[in-house]
């Protein structure tokens, strides 16, 4: 087998998923299946079910340095798929999309397999939250997977993002994770309101005195692992 590796660092078991979602007309037909996987690379930091699109350019889950999606806001604070799944239903350029069931324990390792025709320009996002802290999450965008041959795969190391729209107060009302039992989203935007790389957790143990969060889920870069692998 084939393999690339792509670590990104600028710009859930991942439990099964059920393929769902609009499909939007092609003119290249050919049936292709991809298996995705998601090794969780953290202490103490679950991951949300995850949200899955398949897509082509013009379609994008998030830019840097710009003001996060709804969608977006309601999968990095509450951890919820059906929102972010909807907005990308929503573009032309999107050809399917899939979400998990349930969350990504610390070190867990699951796979997703999707059947879809047509691979020329395919890309893929894929996005699910940290869910011991306010508002991180970890994914890619616009990932170009159409040129993967059979039995190729590409790998790529994904870090944490804040998506900017909660303020990273990390107590027991706002972290919605086991470690706190928060209420997670909030309609009230109170941080920079831009998505931004995550500077990590401060945690009670470093001098954070109302922090829910101790030194386990402190986090580094990378947090999760992407593979992907065209199987047919």
């Amino acid at each position: 087998m084939k393999t690339r590796t792509r670590t990104l660092l600028v710009v859930p078991a991942l439990l099964p998923f059920l393929v769902a979602g609009c499909v939007h007309d092609d003119d290249d037909t050919d049936p292709v299946s991809y298996q995705v996987e998601v090794l969780n690379l953290t202490a103490a930091q679950p991951l949300s079910p995850a949200a899955v699109v398949f897509h082509r350019s013009g379609y994008s889950g998030w830019e840097v340095g710009a003001t996060a999606g709804d969608g977006l806001e309601y999968l990095a604070e509450g951890g919820t798929t059906a929102e972010f799944v909807e907005e990308a239903e929503s573009q032309a350029a999107v050809v399917t999309t899939a979400e998990g069931e349930a969350a990504i324990a610390p070190g867990a390792t699951g796979e997703l397999v999707v059947d879809l025709r047509g691979r020329t320009g395919l890309e893929l996002t894929v996005a699910g939250m940290l869910v011991n802290t306010n508002d991180a999450f970890t994914g890619v965008t616009g990932l170009g997977i159409g040129d993967l041959a059979v039995r190729e795969t590409t790998t790529v190391d994904l870090v944490a993002w804040d998506a900017g729209t909660e303020a990273n107060t990390e107590t027991a009302a706002t972290v919605p994770g086991p470690a706190a039992g928060g209420e997670g989203f909030n309609t009230a935007r109170d941080d920079t309101d831009r998505v931004s790389g995550h500077p990590g957790v401060v945690t009670r143990d470093d001098g954070l005195a109302n922090s829910a969060l101790g030194e386990a889920h402190r986090f580094d870069h990378p947090v999760a692992r992407l593979t992907v692998t065209r199987l047919q």
